[in-house]
């Protein structure tokens, strides 16, 4: 599924709000044409193979939890702990997840692990208040734009935009997620957000808007209103997504009272649309085809992880208002026909350094939504279940345990990711 060709080779469309549109009417139509029967999954995992694969694993949570248990001292003795895990976590990769050496390459030799290392360095810096849980938050879109960078045939570096797209919606969201501010204010601040997105010479209210404030300055300092309006303009469509998603907290509306697909295709697409202009400035109409669908994806595979906490609050998203009433076994096959059509876009990438990542994309995009659904398997048909785990390296339960202990230890999956990086 593409779209026709435009006559700029540089940036084809005129302002980035009316491309969002676009583009979420190009991939709503792919999610309504795809088919809701289960498609191809590639080769299946005998059990066999995915106990050898549980052992591997196992033992790589173990390792990483006395190295994180118990931090090195000294400088050179970080550094051995480092090198360790790092080969260890490689060893693991290959064995487990049938990576190669140039997808590892590509990840751990492509300036990922140095962007993240000084992301979080700076972060502390500009807010010596910001939390673990938001430092790690921002460190996915983090990785997310080292993966634009990359795409684009762009050095992979922690430019000042990276840094503050990065933070700013952590910001952002926790003023909109406390609940000692009143609705009034947040809607205020909304309104007060958007000026200062376009521009306007305001003035900061709180120390919070101050924060917020400073990390726009940073991309106003990269980037030139006038030469280069389409960054801004992409921050203007994330903005707006942001703001309309604030209509899927109304617990118990019905499927006809909100645009819970459009909202959520528009959020998620919209958001790392803006990851593809702030790390370029301008992008071509098939990357940001890709980028806006890998975004959707993206937001839908969140969003079947986070089902069961939607359900019980209420929040309105595909998953959650289906699983009230019937199973996710359709649901989740259109989701998996949907990721088949994004992935076509892939082709818009022609850096040939890319290709590793763009291969690491196809293969983590089927385990995030495979892992996903095996966290919720209560909603799904047993028969249904057990096919998808046979395309998984890992049996669910198994994984299922794995995470209730990470969470005993207070450890997160990305504090292993970042880890097993390190090195």
């Amino acid at each position: 599924m593409t779209s026709d060709a435009r006559t700029d080779p540089r940036d084809p469309v005129g302002g980035v709000p009316a491309l969002a549109r676009e583009l979420l009417a190009l991939f709503t139509a792919a999610w309504w044409e795809a088919d809701t029967g289960l498609p191809d999954l590639g080769p299946r995992i005998a059990r066999p193979e995915q106990s050898r694969r549980e052992r591997e694993l196992e033992a790589l949570v173990d390792r990483l939890l006395r190295e994180l248990k118990a931090p090195p001292g000294s400088a050179s003795e970080r550094e051995a702990a480092e090198r360790r895990v790092a080969a260890f976590g490689r060893d693991f990769a290959k064995s487990t997840l049938d990576l190669e050496d140039r997808h590892l390459d590509a990840l751990l030799q492509g300036g990922f692990p140095e962007a993240a290392r000084e992301f979080a360095r700076k972060a502390r810096r500009f807010d010596p208040t910001v939390s673990g849980e938001d430092i790690a938050q921002a460190g996915r879109n983090v990785w997310t734009m080292s993966s634009a960078q990359m795409m684009l045939g762009l050095p992979v570096q922690l430019t000042p935009s990276v840094f503050a797209y990065s933070l700013l919606y952590p910001a952002t969201d926790n003023l909109l997620d406390d609940p000692s501010i009143p609705e009034e204010s947040k809607r205020a601040f909304n309104d007060r957000f958007e000026r200062r997105l376009r521009g306007e010479a305001i003035s900061p209210s709180d120390p919070r808007e101050e924060t917020i404030w400073r990390l726009v300055s940073m991309i106003e300092d990269e980037y030139d209103r006038s030469s280069d309006p389409q960054v801004f303009e992409s921050l203007l469509a994330i903005h707006d997504a942001q703001v309309r998603s604030l209509r899927l907290l109304r617990p118990g509306a019905s499927p006809y009272e909100v645009d819970v697909l459009g909202i959520t295709l528009e959020k998620g697409g919209a958001s790392v649309l803006a990851d593809g202009y702030l790390v370029a400035g301008l992008l071509r109409r098939p990357q940001a085809e890709l980028f806006f669908g890998l975004g959707a994806l993206l937001q839908l595979a969140d969003d079947l992880q986070d089902v069961q906490e939607d359900t019980r609050s209420g929040a309105l998203t595909v998953f959650s208002q289906t699983a009230r009433h019937w199973p996710l076994d359709r649901l989740t096959d259109r989701t998996l026909e949907f990721r088949a059509c994004v992935l076509e876009h892939l082709s818009a990438i022609d850096a040939p350094e890319a290709e590793p990542l763009l291969d690491l994309v196809r293969r983590s995009s089927l385990h995030l939504i495979l892992t996903a659904a095996g966290q919720v398997s209560r909603l799904y048909s047993k028969s249904y279940m057990k096919e998808l785990e046979a395309h998984s390296p890992f049996r669910f339960p198994f994984l299922l345990r794995q995470r209730k202990r990470l969470a005993r230890e207070h450890v997160s999956i990305l504090a292993i990711a970042q880890a097993s990086c390190d090195g």
